[in-house]
């Protein structure tokens, strides 16, 4: 016999109360069994390249370029900076929190937001730096655009639709395609769109 509360209650409340766990529980079984039939494949963190790894990579190109000795990921002050610069007593860091301690403490901090390219951290040191010579030969975002698509920049906009789709199937990672190669045919079709719709207005 059901409680007496339960008696209370409306039948049809009951009803869609146990079919929605016996669905939950059904869901979560699929979820369960595909996870073992189709495992996900380990993610290798030596591949991974986030915007702080791109960033840290770039500093340490600057750092060596300039010819600045320099340590990684350093304790100064008790936080550990990505970077520190004992001849010169800087600290160069991501963290917002350490960045004000340090500079409090007496040690000049810079502190890089992860967009910041790491060629632009000589305008935030405390120190004259080398001037680097700036390539010239920078390649033209929309010839790269129509490149990676395969087609040339008098392509036409249903060439550019057919060429980005076609391409898409392949690297789509629904597909088994992968996530980054499909980012890149995604920057590179809008760049296209955006040159077809400035040239025709």
């Amino acid at each position: 016999m059901l409680p007496e509360w339960l008696s209370l209650l409306p039948p049809w409340l009951l009803m869609g109360l146990g079919v929605g766990a016996a669905a939950s529980v059904v869901v979560a079984g699929i979820f369960v069994v595909a996870d073992r039939v189709f495992p996900t494949a380990p993610i290798d963190p030596s591949q991974t390249f986030d915007g702080t790894a791109r960033r840290r990579a770039e500093i340490r190109d600057y750092l060596r370029t300039i010819g600045e000795a320099f340590a990684e990921d350093h304790p100064v002050h008790g936080h550990t900076v990505a970077f520190y610069l004992p001849s010169r007593d800087v600290a160069i860091t991501f963290d917002a929190q350490a960045y004000f301690h340090i500079e409090r403490a007496g040690t000049y901090a810079v502190l890089c937001e992860h967009e910041m390219p790491g060629s632009q951290l000589g305008r935030r040191l405390p120190f004259e730096v080398p001037e680097l010579e700036v390539e010239e030969d920078l390649p033209d975002p929309v010839v790269a655009a129509f490149d990676r698509l395969g087609l040339s920049t008098t392509a036409e906009r249903d060439e550019v639709k057919r060429a980005y789709r076609s391409q898409a199937k392949e690297t789509h990672p629904d597909h088994g395609g992968d996530s980054e190669e499909f980012k890149q045919l995604r920057e590179a079709y809008t760049t296209a769109k955006n040159h077809l719709d400035d040239s025709s207005s």
